[in-house]
This record gives structure tokens, sequence and C-alpha cells, in this order.
């Protein structure tokens, strides 16, 4: 026997859950048991636990409505997030783009994170984006996916970062009208209880708020969502 988690052999045995053993893992700490019941739950559960996390519920009040345990919402949410693309081509390519960052963090609030993100000023939902810190090198991963859209041109707030990539006159630094981009982020605020101002819930991992970001855009767009395997 060895641990799921880290590999390694030198295991004990750690009192029982239920009516099995229970492990832990002397090299890493993990605990865990030797074998896993399948719960066999039906796509209608799935996409309804799946759709309740969009909409605002956190892994713990979901576990607590559902009975499901929050680790198997956990990983359904992985599976759905990892098969989803990072952005979707536009329908029409934006004559006038908007740009803006939303400030959240990983893991512990010192360490914070930016979603910047682009969207057409005339059409809703989220064009392109990405996740990183407030430096150009990550601005200029998002600006590598949409700098083909040629905009006439590009809404803005005064973040240095932006001249550096915008070609001269194609930038208008306005926070009035910004309202579609602003909009935007306040709809993945509203949406994913980690990203709320004040709340329990936050982000892990990176993965998993990229997971959760891919996963909400696409629930925004097509008005659903997948069904993990």
């Amino acid at each position: 026997m060895q641990c799921p988690e880290c590999g390694s052999q030198h295991i004990r045995k750690n009192g029982h859950r239920g009516d099995k053993q229970n492990y832990l893992c002397a090299s890493c700490g993990r605990q865990f048991i030797d074998r896993y019941d399948s719960h066999g739950y039906s796509d209608d559960v799935k996409r309804l636990c799946i759709r309740m996390y969009v909409n605002g519920m956190g892994f713990r009040g979901m576990s607590r409505v559902t009975g499901i345990a929050h680790t198997t919402l956990i990983n359904w949410v992985k599976q759905v997030g990892a098969c989803l693309p990072d952005a979707y081509d536009p329908e029409e390519i934006p004559q006038v783009g908007e740009l803006d960052e939303l400030e959240t963090f990983v893991g512990r609030k010192q360490n914070k994170v930016w979603i910047w993100t682009a969207v057409d000023h005339f059409r809703a939902g989220i064009l392109g984006w990405v996740i990183g810190d407030h430096s150009a090198e990550t601005f200029k991963i998002l600006w590598l996916m949409i700098e083909f859209w040629r905009c006439y041109f590009w809404i803005s707030d005064g973040n240095p970062v932006y001249p550096k990539f915008i070609p001269d006159g194609d930038q208008i630094v306005s926070k009035t009208y910004m309202t579609r981009v602003e909009g935007e982020n306040t709809r993945l605020r509203h949406y994913l209880a980690r990203l709320h101002r004040k709340t329990l819930c936050y982000s892990k991992s990176l993965e998993m708020l990229k997971h959760s970001v891919r996963l909400l855009i696409h629930y925004l767009k097509f008005g659903d969502v997948p069904v993990p395997a």
C-alpha cells in the first residue's frame, strides 16, 4: 500500500471511518482509506450541483444542502473546468474594447492576484482573461490573445501597464466609459463565492480559481453547465 498523495509506503493504521480502516501517511500526513465506494450520482444531480456552484454557493454550503462530500464537489468542478477553453472567439470582432483588472487572493489575503479581463464595449460577455500579478508580464499574455482584434479604441483606467502595449492614440483612459467591463467583473464577484468581497470562501490554489472562472464564463455564455464524467 502507498500514499495516494506522495506515493510513500511508510503507512500506519489510524482508526476507522465507519466500518473501513483509516490510514495515515507518516511522510506527508495524508489520511486515506484503502477503498472508496462509488455513489454513482446521476447526471441531473451533478448538473444541479455545478449550477449551484456558479450561482454563488461555496463547496461547504453545497455539501450541507446536498449531503455530498465537499471533496466530491471540488473534483467535479476540476473535471469540468479542465475541459473548458480559457476564452471563446468573438462572434464579431470588437470595434471598441475595454480592459480592466479584478483583485482577489489565493491561499491568504497577502497573496494577491489579479484577473485581467477584456470585453467588447458593445456586447456582453468576457472575451479574454488571464490571472497573475499586476505586472506587464501578466497582461502581455492577455494582449497576445486580443491584439488581433485591431480595435479602433481601447478603453481602460490609468494603469501604466496598458500604454506599453496599446498603440499611441488608440487608448481612452476613462472610468466613465468602462461600464461594460466593470459590469462583467461585478458579475464574476456576484456568481462565484470565492470572489465575494466579504466571504469565508476563498481560492486555495490558482488552478482552482482558473477552473472556476472558465466554468462561470461558460455558464454565462451558454446558460448551462457541462456534466462531469
